[in-house]
This record gives structure tokens, sequence and C-alpha cells, in this order.
């Protein structure tokens, strides 16, 4: 069987009932674009570990793919290569041999705190009342998804609770880009937040006038995650603030948190991270600067 009629028959039946529409796009898309071109026409039992690296080699040196793409591709190969064997349609496969790109890190990027309150000001004093997400994302570390698909009834006012139970994104069908909800990114994006006391008030005078089931929204369906994002590019140019991808928000978040001393394991359980090693590992930058400031009161001793 050719490696290409094996990935169509891996997509339909094994993967497309399996996982999120959204991964199910991502996979197909990778399969059609990378897999199909460069690989397809090989048998099954031909895909030995040299001709997997040099596939490897072709997408980071002839087509210039990243690093974190190229493994994003190697996964999705690995998977239906694994399945394969499973179900007997080869003997064995050697995708387990490929060595890997090294992934760059990826910057974290967030406000300072004079950008921040910039901004917050901003928004109390304008009569948008859809910016106030932003300030909310501020003090929720929410991702974008899951806050344009919080509802008011995932908010506890009487407890002062946050329930993260869903996500969102955008997707065109018929060439109309439709808003389509989801579970959440991960088991562990499923959580409950405090709500900071100090914002509630911001909150149900919001809730007063909303005439959306959206805590997020311009009209009674919500909004979308790129209308979002446009009119948040457009905030910070206005305000002429250096552009930084909504994400910044959630990485002010957890910035603050620890500037502020909150543990890891809480932060972590706050941003629906796997476990505390994810939080350490992506905000390292801001524990040193952390451990600095500690240190140096210690020092006031000497």
């Amino acid at each position: 069987m050719k490696y290409k009629q094996w990935l169509n028959i891996w997509l339909d039946l094994y993967v497309k009932s399996t996982v999120k529409e959204r991964t199910f796009e991502r996979y197909n898309q990778i399969t059609q674009k990378q897999l199909i071109p460069l690989l397809g026409e090989y048998e099954l039992s031909e895909l030995s570990a040299v001709v997997l690296q040099k596939f490897v080699a072709q997408l980071s040196m002839v087509k210039g793919l990243s690093a974190n793409t190229v493994n994003c591709i190697i996964t999705v190969m690995q998977n239906s290569l694994k399945t394969a064997v499973i179900v007997g349609a080869v003997d064995k496969q050697y995708a387990g041999n490929i060595q890997r790109p090294k992934p760059a890190e990826k910057e974290v990027t967030c406000f300072s705190l004079e950008e921040q309150k910039k901004i917050e000001k901003y928004i109390a004093e304008s009569n948008k009342p859809k910016l106030q997400g932003i300030a909310f994302g501020f003090y929720t570390g929410l991702r974008l998804g899951e806050l344009l698909a919080l509802k008011w009834t995932d908010i506890d006012f009487d407890k002062g609770l946050l329930y993260v139970n869903k996500s969102c994104h955008d997707k065109y069908i018929n060439g109309k880009c439709v808003k389509i909800i989801e579970t959440p990114k991960t088991t562990h994006s499923r959580r409950v937040i405090p709500i900071p006391k100090q914002l509630m008030p911001m909150l149900k005078s919001l809730h007063k006038q909303s005439h959306s089931v959206y805590v997020v929204a311009e009209n009674e369906n919500g909004i979308g995650n790129r209308s979002y994002q446009r009119s948040f590019e457009l905030l910070l140019k206005k305000l002429n603030i250096p552009h930084k991808g909504f994400h910044s928000i959630r990485h002010t978040f957890a910035t603050r948190a620890i500037e502020c001393g909150m543990d890891v394991k809480t932060l972590s359980e706050i941003l629906g991270h796997k476990n505390p090693t994810v939080t350490l590992t992506r905000y390292a930058h801001s524990l040193l600067e952390h451990k600095t400031e500690m240190m140096n009161k210690l020092g006031k001793l000497f």
C-alpha cells in the first residue's frame, strides 16, 4: 500500500472521530501539503529511517520551514505510521528514529506595568463595553478563545468564581466567518479561577447592560477571534504602544502574578498548564527577576 493511500485511510478512520475538528483540519492540511507531495508515492514498507530523515532535512533546508513547524509535521507522520503498525498495514516503522530539529524557545513578551495601566485607563474611560474583556484578561490569564467563549452563566457572582469549560475559534463556512465553540485546549484547561474582588463591580455593571449571553460581545452573537484581535491592535496603535499579540495579555498576567509573590503551582492551575514545570520553563525570566528582588531584600540584613 502506498503511503498516500494509508494517510487518507488513517485520517478518515482513526483521526476524524477522535480529535477536535480544528485538530483534524491541521492534521489534514499537513498531510495534503507536506506528507503526500513528498512521501505519498512510497510504499509503506519503503519508508526507512534514511528516507524519513531525508524528508525532515528537505523540510528544513529546502522548504525553509521553522523547527517548530517541522516538529509538528514529524508528529503527524509518527502518529500515522504507529497506527499502521498497530493495525498490521506494515510490519515495522522507523519514524521513532528520526532526529528532530531543535525548536527555538518562544520569546515570552508582556506589557510593562506602565503600558498595562495605560491600556486599563483608556478602557475604563471609553464607552466600548467589549474592550472590558481586555482588562479582564489582565487579571485572569484567559486565552483569547476562552475569553470570547465565556458566557455569563460561567460566572458565579456570589462566590466570585469563573468556570472555564469551553473555547472558540473562527472558521469560514461558505465564505462566511462563523464562531465555533468547542471544549478547552486540553483537559487541564478546564478549570475554576477565583475572580479578584476588585473586578466584581466592573463585571456586574457590564452584565447589567449586556444584551448577549457572552461576557465579551458587540452584538447578541458575541464577537469573533480575529475581529477582537483587530480591535486590540487598533487600541495599541491609538495608545502608541508597540505591537504585541493578544497572548501577551496572558503572559502579562503570569508575570504580574509572579511579581506579587504567587506560588508557581497556583499560577500553573490558574493558567491551565499541564503541570508547574511548563509554567517554570515559560516564565523563568520573570522568576529570575522575582528571585533577584527577594535576594536583595535578604541582603538588607547584611
